[in-house]
C-alpha cells in the first residue's frame, strides 16, 4: 500500500521480519485466545496473528488503513476492525460471552504509550497479557527499581498492577520510517492476585503523583499536604528521602496512611 506515515498519528511501520518472528514467538498465540492489537497499520504482525488464530481484533485510529487491512485480510480469517481512538475505547467491552481474558499487543505510537498504558491499566482485570513495542527508554522506565533516574511514577503504578518484563530491542532500522531512538519488546502481565494491595487505588494513585511532582525534593516536603513528618516515621520510612528510593510496598504504606486519617 501506498500509505505515507503520519506524524500526527505517530506512525512508524514494522518491517523487520526477524524482529516480527522474535515478536511472535514472545506473543506465543494459541488457538481459541481473544487477541487484541493496538494500531495494526499496515498489517505486518497482523499478518502472522491472524494466520495462527484465525480471529482478533484491532483498534486503528487512521480510517485510511482500514479498507487495507479489510482488503489485505478478505477470506484469511476474521478481523474486527475498530476505527477509534484506543486511548478512548472500552477494552472490556470485547470479552465474549465465555470471558476469555484479552491478550493485548501493539506497536504503540510513542507520543501516547504512557497514557496509553495507564488506561489499559485501568481495565487490567479484563487482561491477560500485553505485549508492546516501546521506545526503550519507556521501557527501562517501566521495569525499573528503586534508587535509579528511571525509576518513578509510571514504574511504581504498573509495577502495582503488573508484573513487567523486558524481552528484547529492536534498532531503529526495523522501521519505517526509522524512528530516532532504539524500541524494545516488553511483557506486562496483569496479576489475579495484587501482591501489595492498597486500601484505597484511587488515594495510591493520587500519592505516588505527588510524591514525585518535584522529584529533587523530599518526600516531607512533596507529602505535606496528606502526611506529617511523625507519620511517615512512624512507618519506618526517612521522611527525608526522595521518592525514587522508595520500594512498592512503602508507597502502598504511605497510601494507606492517608487512608487511616481519613
Amino acid at each position: 500500500m501506498n500509505h505515507r506515515p503520519r506524524k500526527r498519528f505517530g506512525q512508524n511501520f514494522l518491517h523487520d521480519t526477524g524482529v516480527i518472528r522474535g515478536i511472535i514467538a514472545a506473543i506465543h498465540p494459541r488457538s481459541g485466545e481473544h487477541l487484541v492489537e493496538i494500531g495494526p497499520g499496515l498489517g505486518a504482525l497482523t499478518e502472522p496473528l491472524l494466520e495462527l488464530l484465525g480471529e482478533m481484533d484491532a483498534v486503528e485510529l487512521d480510517r485510511d488503513l482500514v479498507p487495507h487491512l479489510q482488503q489485505l485480510f478478505t477470506n484469511r480469517g476474521e478481523l474486527r476492525i475498530h476505527n477509534t481512538d484506543a486511548l478512548k475505547f472500552d477494552f472490556c467491552s470485547l470479552l465474549g460471552a465465555d470471558s476469555t481474558l484479552l491478550r493485548v499487543v501493539g506497536n504503540l505510537p510513542y507520543n501516547i504509550s504512557t497514557p496509553l498504558i495507564f488506561h489499559l491499566l485501568e481495565q487490567s482485570h479484563c487482561i491477560e497479557d500485553m505485549h508492546f513495542m516501546l521506545q526503550k527508554e519507556v521501557v527501562e522506565r517501566l521495569a525499573a527499581g528503586p534508587g535509579g533516574g528511571d525509576y518513578g511514577r509510571l514504574s511504581v503504578m504498573v509495577q502495582y498492577h503488573c508484573r513487567v518484563e523486558k524481552l528484547f530491542t529492536v534498532p531503529p532500522g526495523a522501521f519505517n520510517p526509522p524512528p530516532k531512538v532504539y524500541s524494545a519488546i516488553v511483557r506486562l502481565t496483569p496479576y489475579s492476585e495484587l501482591p501489595h494491595p492498597a486500601r484505597d487505588e484511587k488515594v495510591f494513585a493520587r500519592l505516588v503523583a505527588q510524591a514525585f511532582s518535584q522529584r529533587r525534593k523530599t518526600l516531607r516536603n512533596n507529602l505535606k499536604k496528606v502526611l506529617d513528618t511523625a507519620t511517615i516515621e512512624s512507618l519506618g520510612i526517612d521522611p527525608g528521602a526522595r521518592p525514587e528510593t522508595l520500594s512498592l510496598q512503602q508507597f502502598v504504606a504511605l497510601a494507606n496512611a492517608v487512608v487511616e486519617q481519613t
